[in-house]
């Protein structure tokens, strides 16, 4: 799956000339906690509602609400957000992209193709596309097998399927110690207790059985 099919296009941004309470209104407006930093067309920064606090000042200051909006309404988003940050192209797969947000810590990835920022993506969108990918909220039977990891265990295990008429509709293998792994495997079916009879039949364990009507 690539990012360009989970990213949100066109979003949100703010020029780094504008102001902390402009940025605060374009969130609260559109319901975003983030904006990718524009300028001359150019990707050239991303504040989020974290940022914004932090540059605030703190509750316990001794100025007035008066002074403190006063400063914010000075502040420009230039002196607050995180620069240069880490981006991706939407051809790319969701998996780097997940590995560039685990490695540098990040929560989004503004997505830029040709230097032109064309969408954002984030965790939640990477978590969404792995419930999806897997299959947890689609109807039918989730069974989770315990397999020797060797070849020819997969087809194995499809043609177990088969036989029945049943359709698999998703599939995970997570490999473990000791040689063993673990499959899951999404069938179109709830009335699989002849299945789970004939996988046991051929030496596997099934470890674990979700359904969902």
């Amino acid at each position: 799956m690539f990012v360009k099919s989970k990213m949100t296009a066109n979003p949100f941004t703010i020029s780094p000339d504008q102001t902390i309470p402009e940025a605060n209104e374009i969130m609260a407006q559109h319901g975003v906690r983030r904006l990718p930093v524009i300028k001359n067309g150019k990707l050239v920064g991303i504040v989020s509602k974290e940022d914004i606090a932090q540059a605030s000042p703190s509750k316990a200051t001794s100025l007035s609400v008066g002074e403190i909006n006063y400063l914010l309404a000075k502040t420009k988003i230039s002196k607050v957000m995180t620069k240069d940050p880490i981006s991706i192209q939407s051809g790319a797969l969701l998996e780097e992209a997940a590995i560039l947000m685990r490695d540098h810590h990040v929560s989004i990835l503004p997505v830029v193709d040709n230097g032109k920022l064309v969408g954002i993506i984030t965790e939640s969108n990477i978590f969404d596309s792995f419930i999806e990918l897997l299959g947890f909220r689609e109807p039918g039977t989730r069974l989770t097998i315990e397999a020797d990891d060797a070849p020819g265990i997969m087809s194995n295990l499809t043609s177990i399927i088969g036989n029945y008429g049943a359709n698999i509709s998703h599939v995970a293998v997570y490999r473990g110690a000791n040689g063993k792994s673990a499959v899951v495997i999404g069938i179109n079916s709830l009335n699989t207790a002849e299945i789970e009879k004939s996988i046991e039949g051929q030496g596997f364990k099934i470890l674990y059985k979700l359904q969902n009507d």
